[in-house]
């Protein structure tokens, strides 16, 4: 479901899949060839809501915001897990939110970071680039080896394949 909140309508790139049962409401844009699952709400109605390239939001998955305070930004070739809650936090480029975790307000995961599933980042903690976070709250475990790094943009490669081909199945555009 795509829905307008107030005077904000979200805008889709043409190349991005959206399942059918998602739902888009307000403030939210969707970048070239990302990708937005089954039973994903991305809910833009007090706050900005920007999901950039190649990025996959998976099944499950709910992003919101907090009133006045921080959007929800997530990068380019970023994989969201299933059941992640993603609430006014930063999510930059080649990160891995791994399933059923908890990103909260103003929170910040950089560029190559992996955040195990179940993990809970806590308001406003920074993670570093180049880790392996885990646990409630989440701490760093150990560094990320360069090809745990090329298995993040593997992944969001796998993603948009993935996509193109639900896409395929689909002929309606997003464009708007």
């Amino acid at each position: 479901m795509i829905q307008a909140y107030k005077t904000y309508f979200p805008q889709i790139a043409a190349d991005a899949f959206l399942a059918d049962n998602a739902t888009l409401i307000g403030q939210v844009r969707v970048g070239s060839q990302s990708s937005i699952w089954y039973q994903a709400v991305l809910r833009g109605d007090v706050g900005a809501i920007h999901i950039g390239e190649r990025s996959s939001i998976q099944d499950g998955t709910i992003i919101h915001c907090t009133t006045g305070r921080s959007p929800v930004v997530v990068g380019n070739d970023v994989i969201v897990g299933h059941r992640v809650i993603l609430h006014g936090c930063t999510i930059e480029d080649e990160v891995l939110v791994g399933m059923g975790a908890i990103v909260l307000d103003e929170a910040r995961l950089p560029s190559h970071c992996l955040l195990a599933a179940g993990a809970l980042v806590p308001e406003g903690m920074q993670l570093e680039s180049g880790y392996l976070y885990a646990g409630i709250p989440a701490r760093k475990i150990k560094a990320l080896r360069p090809e745990q790094i090329e298995q993040i943009r593997a992944g969001a490669r796998h993603y948009v394949e993935k996509a193109q081909w639900y896409r395929s199945q689909n002929s309606d555009s997003y464009d708007s």
